[in-house]
């Protein structure tokens, strides 16, 4: 399965199906990561449906998220969390480890890896330059 074949990236991974599979598999290794977890509510629920959302509507899927949330404003939604480039990197290891549990595909993965860099150094905003 390549992005070749495919509109969009939601699409190419497997549409809803997959991206809960991510969102499950994502999770578990956020509030297991120490300079991340702490960052996150103890009921992780709310936040997960919303991640759902979101990257269904990130990756060209239907606009879920903004139908019920209005637009994303991602940055302005992440300013009250101090997120340094460490913080990011384990975000996107984190995100790493749930492509590769759910098995998708290797090319898939780094498409969906530099999607999600582009966001998770744009969050940063402790005073460390932004890449």
């Amino acid at each position: 399965m390549t992005m070749n074949s495919y509109h969009t990236l939601y699409e190419a991974i497997g549409g809803e199906t997959t991206v809960r599979r991510i969102v499950e598999a994502f999770y578990p290794r956020v509030q297991a990561h120490p300079l991340i977890g702490p960052l996150f509510p103890e009921d992780i629920t709310p936040v997960m449906e919303k991640q759902y959302l979101f990257l269904t509507q990130f990756f060209g899927g239907p606009t879920l998220y903004s139908d019920q949330n209005g637009h994303p404003m991602m940055r302005a939604r992440h300013l009250p969390f101090p997120i340094n480039k460490e913080r990011a990197d384990a975000w996107l290891s984190c995100m790493q480890g749930a492509l590769k549990e759910i098995g998708l595909n290797e090319e898939l993965q780094a498409i969906v890896l530099e999607r999600l860099s582009g966001p998770a150094y744009h969050f940063i905003n402790t005073g460390e330059e932004e890449i």
